[in-house]
Order: structure tokens, then C-alpha cells, then sequence
């Protein structure tokens, strides 16, 4: 008797030499490694600030949508772009996609699903409404995949502008912040905290619009969010593993402390089957497929005690700093650059610290 197919999820990690090249991507499609409905979500490190005016995100953005386009796309695909590639990390594509295996893995395989919540109005971001369609989104993926255990869950979420918050006045409401900078991090918070809401990290009866960017005790082990000013809607990836899927992929993940926790990174190297006493061997790292992580200063301005000047910088935006110091320690266990380091971890792990997830090949 002929089985049915299962689906397996695809990775591929694909250079960038400017935030519009997508040929990598072209010839991925030309080669036949994958077709471009089967594309479900694309991240990727762009080489602009990471901050409010970052339009390398929507550069990128844009030139997908065009390639996607012309290949004739026309449903959601997740694209997140996350700006900023400062210290060694490269700029470079994540394709995520969802082809067919002959039958489940054994123990289950990494499964990914994208929901999208609607659009925000700006009074909404930063706060309640922003963090319960996030977690209906994150419930509403991970039914889709059936997923049983998330190890990492990445949120594209929106930022406010002077144009944004003047729409609300007109309308006579307020938002959760003027700063336009702010607005990022209490977005990403919120979202962070909607993942948390949804996996049950957090509880709700824990959860206001006044805890956002304040209660540091409250965060999820497994939330990435970037914000940009390229969207309105907040949409969410959710990767995990699930019975019934095949494939050779599987992920694990841990949470770093703080930005030096070199031991948690190569926790979640092993919790992937890629344990090292160091950085990891050449053979190791060709089955390393993508790594993830947040990076973000702590508020207290200290690691371990000593004093760190992230947050005092006027000339480098602090969430800078903290990129380039984990993708360091990152790249020093992993032995590549070509890492997704994400800067504004707010309620993404512990202040200061973050998640790391490592999808490998088995």
C-alpha cells in the first residue's frame, strides 16, 4: 500500500551582497531545490541600523515581494527582515518552505506555520490588544503545524511614526509612547509577551498594558520579535517539532542570561545532537543549518558585575552594541557569522540575556 505523503520542512541559508540581492534566492528557485509556492516564510540580517529609518528591512522586503511575485505568489509569505549586522555577522537569507516526505521521522521533525494578525491601529501597540492577537496568532500556527513543542517563535511586528501617532490624536486616543525609538521596544514587548501568553509562559491575569516594558520577571524562553515601519499587522513564524512530519531537520533552543552565556549556546548545540567541548568541528558546522538568538543590554547596566556603557552611548544605539557582542560569542561556538542575532529583546528571555535556536540537519 502507498503511503501518504507527510510534509518536511526546508531550510536554506543564502548570502546577500546588498539588501536587494535576491539571485541567491532565484537560483535556489532555478536549481529546483524548492519552488516558490512552497516558500512559507523568509528571514534575513540586513546591513542598515536596525533603527526606526532602517529601510534596508523594507528594501528587502520589497525586492522578495517583486521576486515572489514574479513567480507567481500572491498569498502571505511571513518576511522578516532584521536590520543591523554590526561586528562579524553576515548579511544573508533564511528560506523556510514546506515540501513533501515519503513518511513521518521518527520522533518527529521540525514543523513551521505563519499566521498573521490584523492590522494595528497605533493606539494599540505596545499593549493588550497588541499582545492577545499575538498569542491568537502564535495558537493559530501552531494548531495549523501541530506542533508540540515551539522552540522558536519570530514576530515582524510595527512601529509607531510621527505620521502613525498623529492619526491617533485626530482620532482623539492616546498611544503607549511619543518616542518613536521607544515605540519599537514596547512593540516587540508586547509581542514577546503574547508568545509568552500563548505558550503558557506567562499567565493573563499577569499581563496589562502597564507591565510592558517594565516587569523584566516576565518574559518567554522562545519569542524573537523585530519591529519595523514596513508593516502594520504583526506576523508570526513558529518552529518547532511535530509528530507526522518527515524530513532530516530538527531544532532546540535555550536561553542565555546574559550576552557572554557561552554555556547556553553550546546547550542548545547539543540539545540538537551538535555537542562540542569548543567551537564546533567543520563536519558539525555543515549540519548547523540557521542559528537564531535576541540580543539586548541589560537595564541594570552590569554583566557579571562589571559595568558595560551600551546604554550610555549617545553615538551607537545600544541594541547595536548588543548584537555585535553576541554574535561573537555566537559565532565563536558556531564558527560561522552567517548568524540571525536580532537586537531589542524586551520580554524575550531574562534582562539582558535572550533565546538561541539552533535548526540542524540530523
Amino acid at each position: 500500500m502507498k503511503l501518504m505523503p507527510v510534509p518536511a520542512t526546508q531550510v536554506f541559508r543564502i548570502p546577500m551582497r546588498h539588501p536587494g540581492d535576491v539571485s541567491g534566492i532565484e537560483a535556489l528557485f532555478a536549481a529546483g531545490a524548492t519552488a516558490p509556492a512552497q516558500v512559507v516564510a523568509i528571514l534575513a540580517k540586513t546591513e542598515g541600523n536596525g533603527c526606526v529609518n532602517d529601510f534596508t528591512r523594507a528594501y528587502a522586503v520589497q525586492s522578495l515581494e517583486l521576486l515572489l511575485h514574479r513567480h507567481g505568489v500572491t498569498r502571505d509569505v511571513a518576511l522578516v527582515m532584521s536590520g543591523g549586522t554590526e561586528g562579524g555577522l553576515s548579511p544573508h537569507w533564511i528560506v523556510f518552505a514546506v515540501s513533501e516526505a515519503e513518511a513521518p521521522a521518527p520522533g518527529g521533525a521540525l514543523a513551521i506555520a505563519s499566521a498573521f494578525t490584523r492590522d494595528f491601529l497605533p493606539e494599540e501597540l505596545g499593549r493588550m490588544p497588541q499582545i492577545r492577537e499575538t498569542a491568537a496568532a502564535v495558537r493559530a500556527a501552531m494548531a495549523e503545524a501541530g506542533i508540540t513543542e515551539a522552540h522558536y517563535v519570530q514576530v515582524k511586528c510595527p512601529l509607531l511614526t510621527n505620521e502613525r501617532m498623529a492619526d491617533a490624536a485626530a482620532r482623539g486616543r492616546t498611544v503607549a509612547t511619543t518616542d518613536t525609538y521607544a515605540s519599537m521596544g514596547l512593540s516587540r514587548g508586547a509581542s514577546a509577551l503574547g508568545v509568552a501568553l500563548a505558550l503558557g509562559e506567562v499567565a493573563e491575569d499577569a499581563l496589562s498594558d502597564a507591565v510592558v516594558g517594565e516587569d523584566w520577571s516576565l518574559f518567554s524562553g522562545v519569542a524573537s520579535a523585530s519591529a519595523g515601519v514596513e508593516l502594520t499587522r504583526n506576523e508570526v513564524v513558529v518552529m518547532g517539532m511535530a509528530p507526522g512530519w518527515g524530513g532530516d531537520l530538527a531544532i532546540a533552543h535555550d536561553v542565555m542570561m546574559d550576552g557572554i552565556d557561552f554555556p547556553a549556546v553550546q546547550r542548545a548545540l547539543a540539545a540538537a545532537g551538535l555537542a562540542a567541548p569548543g567551537q564546533l568541528t567543520p563536519a558539525q558546522r555543515e549540519r548547523a543549518v540557521a542559528v537564531l538568538a535576541k540580543a539586548e543590554p541589560s537595564t541594570t547596566g552590569r554583566i557579571r558585575g562589571a559595568r558595560h556603557i551600551m546604554n550610555d552611548d549617545s553615538d551607537i544605539n545600544a541594541t547595536r552594541h548588543a548584537r555585535a557582542l553576541v554574535g561573537g560569542v555566537i559565532a565563536a561556538a558556531v564558527g560561522r557569522t552567517e548568524l540571525f542575532v536580532s537586537g531589542g529583546a524586551e520580554h524575550q528571555g531574562p534582562d539582558g540575556g535572550g533565546p538561541v535556536a539552533v535548526i540542524v540537519r540530523r
